[in-house]
């Protein structure tokens, strides 16, 4: 006797087992039209990619390797090694790397200090929240909260200067330098360490803590040997992430230094809006073409980083 085989559901009859002629045309017709309402989904998203990263992308290159004749020249691209273009690429890595190190450390802490605390913990949907805003908190509003709080005027300046004879501006007007970016810049970039590097903090797993208990470790020696190095990607991704951040920051930096250009975005702003510089408006689109270079290269080795720190999170 021949005993048919068994599944969840029971005996298996050719009748159940068999496909419908009509089913397979109609679940690949339902399959075509969820495929083709997934790529009209992202049409609009497209639409962004294109009008303000490509087409800006095509604007740079076309202002910065031709000029106004439409003939190719090299001559906008030389100017990327004068002293003072030089000087100002060179401010402008160090504003973003220094305020990027400086974000990175403090958020980092801050990410530690809420690790013992729940999901549904007040103080951590208290930081989570704050953490969401604050990083959206910048340009002409933040430089605004920083001049009234900090400017020659602000409420700080004059309560330390009256109650305890402390001259913030003794050496000059600082806050409208190279010098006034940095505590603007380390703002917003302190949230969004707490946004990026939350969750890889997240990912550490107990059973690690406990093997690494069992076998006669220590706290200090499990995040020696452990959790900084399987943070150490994380880490330096969000660090990655924060520096092309503020090397690309533009609307707070021309709110507070209206004069000068110490930074490359308002050095392109002189270039576009300036009336003494003649015969040079296409220095702007290779001053572009520069940033955009520099800000391709954080972001691909970003992207390097952060598939090796997803390796530790599946």
């Amino acid at each position: 006797m021949t005993i048919a085989p068994l599944t969840a559901a029971g005996p298996t009859t050719g009748s159940a087992a068999a496909v419908s002629p009509e089913a397979a045309p109609r679940a690949s017709s339902r399959g075509a039209v969820a495929s083709a309402l997934a790529w009209i989904g992202l049409l609009p998203f497209a639409a962004y990619i294109l009008l303000f990263l490509a087409l800006p992308t095509i604007l740079a290159l076309g202002s910065g390797l031709f000029d106004d004749a439409g003939n190719l020249t090299t001559e906008n691209l030389a100017a990327l090694a004068e002293p003072t273009i030089l000087l100002v690429f060179g401010n402008t890595v160090w504003l973003s790397l220094a305020t990027a190190v400086a974000g990175s450390v403090i958020g980092a802490l801050v990410c530690w200090a809420m690790l013992g605390l729940a999901d549904a913990h007040p103080m951590r949907r208290v930081v989570d929240a704050g953490a969401s805003v604050l990083a959206q908190f910048g340009g002409v509003m933040l430089a605004f909260a920083f001049i009234a709080t900090f400017g020659l005027q602000g409420v700080a300046t004059l309560l330390l200067k009256d109650a305890l004879g402390i001259d913030l501006y003794a050496d000059g007007p600082w806050i409208y330098e190279l010098p006034g970016l940095f505590a603007p810049y380390i703002y917003f970039q302190v949230p969004l360490m707490v946004i990026t590097f939350m969750p890889a903090l997240v990912a550490l797993r107990p059973q690690w803590a406990e093997a690494n208990l069992t076998l006669g470790g220590t706290r200090a020696g499990f995040w020696v040997h452990i959790g900084l190095p399987v943070l150490a990607p994380a880490f330096l991704a969000s660090l990655l992430l924060l520096f092309a951040n503020a090397f690309s920051s533009y609307a707070t930096a021309a709110a507070l230094a209206s004069q000068g250009a110490p930074i490359i975005p308002l050095q392109i702003r002189a270039a576009l809006t300036s009336e003494t510089v003649l015969g040079r408006e296409n220095l702007a689109g290779a001053l572009a073409l520069g940033m955009i270079v520099i800000v391709a290269l954080a972001m691909w080795a970003y992207s390097a980083v952060q598939r090796r720190a997803d390796r530790w999170r599946r």
